[in-house]
């Protein structure tokens, strides 16, 4: 018999990639399961893959610290577009 725990884990993202065997792969699914925005993993792995890591853990961050927003994901972008800005 399963415990709950292990039943819980397995229903919760069912639509989740099966097949990541890259690191940058691994790193997209947690962003988008991060912002809970689960219909759009293939963006975020693209996002892992061609942005610089550190851009996408301080947007990350900003984002995880914005408690009132309705949706993550769109402070996320918000986030990652003004610091790709400053960048330029």
């Amino acid at each position: 018999m399963k415990s709950l725990a292990k039943v819980i884990a397995e229903t919760k993202f069912k639509d989740r990639p099966k097949n990541l065997s890259r690191e940058f792969q691994v790193y997209g699914v947690y962003l988008a399961e991060t912002l809970q925005d689960t219909k759009h993993y293939s963006f975020y792995i693209k996002l892992a893959k061609e942005l610089p890591r550190g851009l996408l853990e301080e947007a990350l961050n900003y984002t995880k610290d914005y408690y009132g927003a309705k949706n993550k994901a769109r402070v996320f972008m918000w986030k990652l577009q003004q610091l790709k800005q400053n960048l330029i």
